[in-house]
Order: structure tokens, then C-alpha cells, then sequence
């Protein structure tokens, strides 16, 4: 894989099923391409610095790369501070389910439509926007690879669920349209290694097509390089898990 020294970076419009129009950061290396594509869904932290800098890590990687602000009809427009919206979307209790997959859906088209694109669209999120990347997966057929990172609440019990989240993801498996990448912290408790295995057990039920990779002296957000739960050793033995894998299933 290059790497493109020269990248080019801009916001673009993107309308929602709602005909919201919510704003996307993009990045795209230097050159004609064609590029894979890589849609990131971003945590609940927000639309922050380290979703901002990851969707420019892609393109330095060669990839053209797209991230929504999913939360935007909750105030957090271009200039809004993702921690200020993000603490009011916590306590709205999230987004729902079925507008996440609906403005992704969009970010996915924008990728799909652009003319250096070269067809292929990996999806990629962590936390809150893992479990959102699994959701995608299973709800929709158009992306060719998924990465869920440390996905929290894919696995949720009965009293868990309500109107913005009415289906557990888990009882979603079966309907998995693209290979699974999952990467997590065996000292996570969101999702805890048991909670791990039973998303696993019920991807080999189905015989889905994904493999996990799980580190110990890890817990939940270990590749944010801006808390203490970072651990440099193995965030880039993920990273290269996660270069290998939409290496294979995005080339052209």
C-alpha cells in the first residue's frame, strides 16, 4: 500500500432520510485513484478530533475516506463542541438505530458516487459506532467489509431495549451481509469477553464469514491516543489487522 503524503480534506452536504442535511468530513489522497472507500461511524463521544484525524489516517493509507456528523439534529453542526453534544445525546439515551442506518446509508452513496471511488466500501466504527457498523452490515447489503471495534451493546438484554433501539443487534446475525472484522480488549466490560463470546458463537452458528482478534492488558477505547485507556502495543497490532483485512476485501 502507498502512502499518500499529499491529502485533500473538505466538508461536504449530505441528506438524510429525513432530509436532514447533516455535514460529512472527508479525505482523499493525492492522485487519480481509483481508491477504496472507508465510511466511518463515529462514537459517542461525537464527531471529534480522533474520528476527524482517523478518517485522514485512511486516506494517508490510500484509502478515500468519509465521516458523518450523525449528530447533528442534535445540535452539533460544523462548528458545534462534540463534548456539549455528546452529553446531551447520552442523555437522550442515543440516536436511534434507524437513523444511524439510514444517514450512513448516505455517506455510503456520496462514496459510491464519487468518480476516483473504485467500488468497493469498507465500514468502520468503535463503541457505540461498532455496534452501529454491525447494525449497518446486517440491515443493508451495500458495503463490502465491516470492521466493528470493542462494538458496546450488540449483545443487550430484554430490558434493554426501547424505541430507539427495538431489536438486540445479536438477534441481527443472520442477516450479516459482509465479512466481519471485530477487535477487542479482553479487559473491556462493554462489551465483556463473554459478551464477545456469544457475538462470536452466533456468527460461526450462521457461518459468517469474520474473524475476531482480542487483547489482553486492553480494555474498552484502547486506541485513543488522547486518554489513558490507550495501550500503543496493541492498538498497532490492531491497526495492522484492520490494514490486512480491508486490504483484501477492498482492492478492486
Amino acid at each position: 500500500m502507498s502512502f499518500y503524503r499529499g491529502i485533500t480534506c473538505t466538508n461536504v452536504t449530505l441528506k438524510g432520510p429525513d432530509g436532514a442535511e447533516i455535514t460529512a468530513y472527508t479525505a482523499t489522497p493525492e492522485g487519480p485513484g481509483p481508491f477504496p472507500g472507508v465510511v466511518l461511524i463515529h462514537h459517542l463521544p461525537g464527531w471529534s478530533e480522533l474520528y476527524i484525524e482517523t478518517t485522514r489516517r485512511f486516506a494517508h493509507h490510500g484509502y478515500k475516506a468519509i465521516c458523518a456528523n450523525l449528530y447533528q439534529r442534535e445540535g452539533g453542526g460544523s462548528d458545534g463542541n462534540p463534548d456539549d453534544v455528546a452529553a446531551k445525546v447520552r442523555a437522550d439515551g442515543g440516536i436511534s438505530d434507524a437513523q444511524m442506518v439510514g444517514d450512513t446509508a448516505a455517506a455510503v452513496a456520496w462514496m459510491r458516487a464519487q468518480k476516483d471511488h473504485n467500488g468497493k466500501v469498507g465500514l468502520i466504527g468503535s463503541c457505540s459506532g461498532g455496534r452501529h457498523a454491525f447494525i449497518y452490515g446486517c440491515q443493508r447489503n451495500d458495503v463490502d467489509a465491516i470492521c466493528e471495534q470493542w462494538g458496546g451493546g450488540v449483545v443487550m438484554a430484554p430490558n434493554e431495549l426501547n424505541d430507539k433501539k427495538p431489536k438486540a443487534p445479536i438477534d441481527m446475525t443472520a442477516s450479516l451481509s459482509a465479512p466481519l472484522l471485530g477487535i477487542f480488549g479482553n479487559e473491556d466490560r462493554a462489551p465483556s469477553p463473554e459478551q464477545v463470546n456469544l457475538h462470536e458463537a452466533e456468527l460461526k452458528k450462521h457461518g459468517k464469514n469474520y474473524e475476531f482478534h482480542r487483547y489482553d492488558g486492553a480494555g474498552h477505547g484502547f486506541f485513543y491516543w488522547h486518554r489513558p485507556l490507550y495501550r500503543p502495543e496493541q492498538c498497532m497490532d490492531a491497526w495492522g489487522k484492520i490494514w490486512a483485512f480491508f486490504g483484501k476485501h477492498l482492492a478492486a
